[in-house]
């Protein structure tokens, strides 16, 4: 299958168009991508969907305002006629858009060389078709091992996407990603009950860069039946009891905590009022930033899109700054935001001198740059699973999100879990189904009490991070260890 991924070598012959007027800078980005998804679903192969998908976005800032326009004619008429009309938006916000002073774009010799390259992993590539059908059918059928089983299914998406940046003629990055995304899910029900597990999460969790050795590394290899197992295990278990207690969360459903509680609400365009129409604001102030307790002093957080093999990971950004790893929160103090460098651009045209990250990100070559999240990572601390377990007299240990609910501001949250099994005095004891936790996300992590060590830790993501008007889905990535957090507000999910 991976080998019919492909994008074509072209790029390199594609006509930088040249600037529709004096002093404009005009920047050109192109995307090529290929996908094919897979999945079988109660023993049925399901018709493969193949993707592929071309075209370009040309921006051109014209004293201080920016304008965009994409195109899928790559010819050098149309890609002048792109420059031509991005002009065209960018005159027309004069006096009423942005007004920014100074250069908001990062240039060539900024990046540190003439031209940044990435490549994702390839170490294993991924096995032909036939081999990845015979693969879901055998995982989709080792989960059918219980007449309580009512639901399976085996899933498989790949892509590969090709990305060439240009900033005025000068070629700044390129970048090529080959995404693994692979699932299991199975549905106990007996006597009007029903409960799903899954592999990482219904939304699927673990997804990777790279090929063969990312679906090996997922669980996905021989996954099937344990994922039925644990399925029927919950159809029997107790309903998760309600009251405040001590909180474990593996790194499943610390992805889904970092995502909601901290991503989004760093996002430097959100902080400065972009989503409200949307996706909402942001608790978080540009007063925060250097000084604001965000959580306890045990809670390091890092943008890296340098992680090998992680969903996110890429050279610059796709406004062409280069990637670097910075720290957004240490030792629990808010440090950075989530901003490209047109968003600190306009932060500091408000007086506000925000530090920020090579977050700028696109979902396709017709859409435009804003801040996102990329690889958004728990640092590890050095305690054990056990000694977590140990120090806990009252709690319990949730693994992979169910559900999610968070209010505009990504301040009061409410998540679902798959799994639970309670802890009393120290030790881990029964299994309960329909684990739900809330709270307040600066108060949550303020109570973190302490951070598992490197061997707790997974790398995950998520395919489908949504923002932006016009909407835009970008792949995220996540690593994170266990953690545990003191009084918190757990609920059952039946009354």
């Amino acid at each position: 299958m991976a080998r019919k991924l492909s994008v074509s070598p072209s790029q390199d012959r594609i006509p930088f168009p040249r600037p529709p007027q004096p002093g404009a800078r005009v920047s050109l980005r192109v995307v090529e991508a290929s996908s094919e998804s897979l999945a079988v679903v109660r023993g049925v192969l399901q018709p493969p969907a193949l993707a592929t998908d071309r075209g370009a976005m040309l921006t051109v800032r014209i004293d201080g305002e920016v304008g965009y326009c994409a195109t899928a004619d790559l010819s050098a008429r149309g890609l002048r006629e792109a420059a031509e009309r991005a002009a065209q938006w960018a005159r027309a916000a004069k006096d009423r858009g942005l007004s920014l002073a100074g250069d908001a774009w990062p240039g060539v010799a900024e990046a540190g060389e003439p031209c940044l390259r990435y490549e994702s992993p390839n170490g294993e590539p991924l096995a032909q078709r036939d081999a990845l059908i015979a693969l879901l059918h055998e995982e989709a059928d080792a989960m059918r091992r219980d007449a309580r089983i009512v639901h399976w299914a085996a899933s498989l998406d790949a892509s590969v996407v090709s990305q060439s940046l240009w900033i005025d003629g000068a070629a700044v990055s390129r970048q090529t990603m080959r995404y693994v995304v692979p699932n299991l899910e199975a549905t106990a029900a007996q006597d009007g009950r029903a409960q799903t597990r899954t592999l990482a999460g219904q939304y699927n969790g673990f997804c990777r860069q790279g090929g063969g050795e990312a679906l090996r590394d997922s669980g996905f290899v021989g996954g099937g039946a344990g994922v039925a197992d644990e399925a029927i295990e919950l159809l029997h278990a107790p309903n998760c009891p309600s009251g405040v207690r001590d909180l474990l969360l593996s790194p499943d459903q610390m992805m889904l905590q970092i995502h909601e509680s901290i991503g989004h609400p760093l996002e430097l365009d959100r902080i400065l009022g972009d989503e409200r129409n949307f996706a909402g604001t942001s608790f978080v102030t540009p007063q925060m930033f250097g000084s604001y307790r965000y959580g306890s002093p045990l809670l390091n957080v890092s943008f890296d899109p340098g992680v090998v093999g992680q969903f996110a990971s890429y050279a610059t950004d796709d406004d062409g700054e280069a990637a670097h790893r910075v720290m957004l929160i240490e030792n629990g103090i808010l440090q950075r935001a989530l901003g490209g460098a047109l968003s600190r651009a306009r932060a500091r045209a408000r007086g506000f001198a925000v530090q920020g990250a090579a977050s700028a990100r696109a979902s396709g070559w017709h859409r435009a740059p804003i801040d996102r999240m990329a690889n958004l990572n728990v640092e590890p601390g050095d305690a054990s699973f056990e000694s977590m377990v140990a120090r806990t007299e009252r709690g319990i240990w949730m693994r992979t999100n169910a559900s999610w609910s968070i209010d505009d501001a990504r301040n009061k949250f409410q998540f679902g879990c798959e799994w639970g099994r309670l802890i009393e005095n120290g030790r881990l004891t029964q299994v309960v189904r329909n684990p739900n936790y809330r709270g307040v996300s600066a108060t949550f992590w303020r109570s973190l009490a302490a951070v598992g060590a490197r061997e707790t830790m997974q790398v995950l993501g998520t395919p489908f991070c949504g923002k932006g008007e016009p909407g835009q889905i970008v792949r995220v990535g996540h690593a994170s260890p266990a953690c545990l957090f003191r009084d918190v507000d757990v609920f059952g999910g039946e009354a």
